[in-house]
């Protein structure tokens, strides 16, 4: 088995190894932090051209994660497109893809710090989504049970005697899961930051993703 399976507020959640969370009982997938537009933003800011094919690859992956589990509906949950001007710059094919994806699913966009703003694009636009007994939004709210969230960009650092390993990673406690970047051109947050570090329990582990996800005590 690929994934990562858990139960959050009594719900079960599958942790694929591509970043994205599938509920199976809602048919429902979430992914959070895509970052189109990264590439261009760059550029328009002055900084380091990157090759402009994070869109074509991020939409690969969300195309194959929809196929695999017939997801009937879609979460982003957050900062899809690293700023509104570059929601307005998706270049053409990319826009059409999403309206592919889009068709015949409910497909919700959850407001992030990058894009505080409805897009341009099909689909519902809103601050947070409640499907009780879970609560979906951008950052994680302290205190809550049954969130997920994203924004952090986690990742997961291990360091054995084959050497350091460093993946993105789900972030998971009992009471709340904290998923990965989905976006190609996305840093990460160590797990073992303090942001991260006071957000989750003691009992929390990381789900590194992959070929496969691999879970392990959330490093701190």
């Amino acid at each position: 088995m690929t994934h990562h399976a858990l139960t959050l507020a009594g719900e079960t959640l599958h942790a694929l190894p591509s970043g994205a969370l599938f509920w199976p009982a809602q048919a429902l997938l979430c992914v959070s932090d895509l970052h189109f537009g990264k590439s261009e933003r760059r550029v328009r800011h002055g900084g380091m051209v990157l090759p402009p094919y994070e869109a074509q690859e991020t939409l690969t992956r969300l195309q194959a994660d929809l196929d695999k589990t017939s997801a009937a509906t879609v979460i982003c949950l957050g900062d899809s497109f690293d700023d509104m001007a570059a929601s307005d710059g998706l270049p053409e094919e990319a826009r059409l893809w999403i309206a592919r994806l889009q068709a015949g699913r409910r497909w919700i966009w959850v407001e992030g710090n990058h894009d505080p703003g409805p897009v341009d694009l099909g689909g519902t636009h809103l601050a947070e989504v409640s499907l009780p007994p879970l609560s979906f939004r951008h950052i994680a709210m302290p205190g809550e049970t049954g969130e997920i969230s994203g924004h952090y960009h986690p990742k997961a650092v291990l360091h054995s005697r084959a050497g350091r390993l460093s993946r993105p990673a789900f972030l998971i406690d009992d009471r709340r899961v904290i998923l990965p970047a989905y976006g190609t051109y996305t840093g990460g947050l160590r797990s073992s930051d303090v942001a991260l570090a006071g957000l989750l329990g003691a009992n929390a582990i990381a789900v590194l993703i992959g070929k496969r996800t691999l879970a392990v005590p959330m490093p701190r």
